[in-house]
């Protein structure tokens, strides 16, 4: 078994940071963690934990996103995130629409942006995409309405951004402050989209030290 320490990660260019953030500085679409700052991620972690007592409710549901409609577009399989994040629209009061891409007519020849403009008719307010090819996220909120928002579900190889904070949310609960923190992360590095969004988050944290542990053919170039 082979270690690499992680380091931090370089500030990407303002053009990729664009896609993802509003005017104002806050976050449009959530394709990645990398470009985020700390406030950001810090707010994204509170706002999860003022939501963690709606499970406990007799009516699990907040009115947020009543109105809203929530796209599901998953491109590659999944149970558990899927379901997930339906639910989790569920309770936020958003209408629901899961989009079976194995039956619908991406399979037989529609383009990528064919499928979005025809959602975007339906006046779809939010995309949750997960995809096979790294960059799908980011290629979809290139081409939607100013008024459409993605969340990144997984692309690729690339990153898994609400995997990690999920993550990153139940190591401050039981950790609280990242700065004291030395993590390490074992396993296929190399092509985990989860790993290269955790690593990202960690440092963006403030962790004390990022630690990869695999094989050496499994573990990011150094």
């Amino acid at each position: 078994m082979n270690t690499t320490i992680i380091q931090k990660p370089a500030i990407m260019s303002s053009s990729f940071k664009d896609i993802q953030l509003c005017s104002d500085g806050g976050i449009r679409h959530f394709l990645t963690v990398e470009g985020l700052n700390k406030a950001h991620l810090t707010h994204i972690l509170d706002t999860a934990e003022s939501f963690v007592g709606v499970n406990n409710k007799a009516t699990k549901k907040v009115p947020l996103l009543r109105g809203k409609t929530v796209a599901n577009l998953f491109f590659e399989n999944s149970t558990r995130t899927r379901t997930t994040f339906e639910l989790a629209a569920k309770r936020l009061s958003a209408d629901v629409l899961n989009i079976n891409v194995s039956v619908s007519s991406a399979s037989k020849g529609e383009t990528l942006l064919d499928t979005l403009r025809n959602l975007q008719a339906m006046q779809c307010d939010m995309f949750v995409v997960r995809h096979s090819a790294s960059g799908a996220a980011h290629f979809i909120a290139r081409h939607v309405e100013p008024h459409v928002s993605v969340i990144n579900a997984g692309d690729g190889q690339h990153s898994h951004p609400t995997q990690a904070l999920l993550d990153m949310f139940a190591i401050r609960r039981h950790k609280g402050d990242f700065t004291q923190l030395k993590v390490v992360i074992v396993g296929d590095i190399l092509h985990s989209r989860v790993a290269r969004s955790q690593i990202h988050a960690l440092n963006i944290l403030g962790a004390r030290e990022v630690v990869a542990v695999g094989p050496k053919t499994l573990l990011p170039y150094s």
